[in-house]
């Protein structure tokens, strides 16, 4: 079914702000099961590692999503990419709610990857297309901050309602349905039209491919030639904050277990929630900086917050680590934010899907493999050894994300949409 007509100038705010639902709905669902899995691993009986591999079959399951979505969306239009991989999310709480082995946790982190990726890409360029060219800056907000407030707001929900929190996401998940078939969208090649016409009004965006992506439909996701730079900046700093606050998700639980001597989902679901609720709070905060500055900022936020981190675990004391949480929440908002913002900036909507696919793969592929590593690293060494290399490493990678950030080039201290 053809996307219906809409842009800009016929499209009420209203209707961004609704846009940005289904990217809620799915990553309520992405975080959803994080308070309960102390709860499983002593009911089924699972180590640390096993607990960090059942986490990162959602990474894997997200990363192959992103090698098509994003093109797929590019093409054939956000709708047919959004809807099956809300019926995925659909299943998922499926088989959450009734899990009662390793196996079934499995498959449901990986369906529940596969639908994240979807969004990531073809739900956050819908709010991009609904805002028109000149709400850009408004559709990278809201994206933004639809992510990482529903992936706040799922642990929270699950620590309050157990297992009864997949019931409640099916229902959210059926609103997002809704949302997704009324959605003001242009067909792909209405898109691309738009495309040609906003950036022809600079020489430098004009050189910047402004057709459909070509070639293979799974692929490692790319940027067009120009855009580059953008790229690499938004990934050097958002992929070490999504990577500390996705080991905050996988291991926070066993560390909060360990220092508090308790399992309880209400108290690691309200970290996490604070968590990226910070996450949510710090890109409202500084949505009116330019977007080197917000770069520079996740960066620091990010190595401060892991050096924390160290300093929690040696001292065993939950303040310091859900300080050290929410400077990971902070760090994420603000690389997230800012590869965001300069991607709408720099990439035509005909290939802006699959840009930010690109920037998630950069993004998720550290997040996927350093919790795992500390995972299995703990099991061997002892949980504040491991969390402490893990530390180590991740402050070493936001420094060289903050210096790639300051050797860009001065253009992109203030480019806006």
């Amino acid at each position: 079914m053809r996307e219906a007509d809409g842009g800009a100038g016929g499209v009420a705010t209203r209707w961004v702000w609704t846009a940005a639902w289904p990217v809620t709905a799915v990553f309520v669902l992405s975080n959803a099961a994080t308070p309960l899995y102390v709860r499983w691993q002593r009911e089924i009986g699972f180590s640390k590692g096993t607990l960090t591999v059942i986490f990162a079959c959602y990474i894997v399951g997200l990363l192959g999503s992103l090698l098509v979505s994003g093109v797929v969306s590019d093409r054939v239009g956000r709708k047919p990419v959004l809807l099956p991989a809300l019926g995925l999310a659909l299943a998922a709480c499926a088989i959450f709610a009734s899990a009662s082995g390793v196996a079934a946790l499995i498959v449901a982190r990986l369906f529940s990857g596969i639908a994240v990726g979807a969004v990531v890409s073809a739900g956050m360029a819908a709010v991009t297309d609904v805002a028109g060219p000149e709400r850009r800056r408004l559709a990278a907000l809201l994206a933004s901050c639809a992510m990482v407030f529903g992936a706040g707001l799922g642990p929270l929900l699950a620590g309050v309602l157990g297992e009864g929190v997949f019931v409640l996401e099916a229902v959210l998940l059926v609103a997002a349905v809704l949302v997704v078939v009324r959605m003001p969208l242009r067909g792909p090649s209405a898109a691309s039209a738009q495309s040609v016409s906003v950036r022809s009004v600079s020489a430098q965006s004009a050189s910047v491919q402004s057709v459909p992506a070509s070639g293979a439909w799974a692929r490692v996701p790319g940027v067009p030639r120009g855009s580059g730079g953008e790229l690499l900046r938004g990934i050097a700093v958002f992929a070490p904050g999504i990577t500390a606050t996705s080991f905050v998700l996988s291991l926070g639980p066993s560390l909060l277990s360990g220092l508090l001597d308790t399992t309880s989902p209400v108290v690691a679901g309200a970290m996490a929630f604070v968590m990226f609720l910070t996450a949510t709070g710090a890109q409202f905060a500084v949505q009116r900086l330019d977007r080197r500055t917000i770069l520079l900022a996740g960066a620091v936020s990010t190595t401060i917050g892991m050096g924390v981190l160290i300093a929690a675990v040696r001292a065993s004391s939950v303040p310091l680590l859900v300080a050290a949480a929410l400077l990971a929440g902070a760090g994420q908002g603000m690389g997230q934010l800012g590869g965001l913002s300069l991607l709408n900036s720099s990439v035509p909507p005909s290939r802006l899907a699959e840009a930010n696919a690109a920037l998630n793969v950069g993004g998720y592929v550290p997040a996927g493999v350093l919790p795992v590593t500390a995972g299995y690293l703990s099991d061997a060494v002892g949980l504040t050894a491991g969390a402490t290399a893990f530390g180590a490493v991740l402050m070493a990678l936001a420094l060289v994300g903050g210096l790639v950030v300051l050797a860009g080039p001065p253009s992109a201290r203030r480019k806006e949409a």
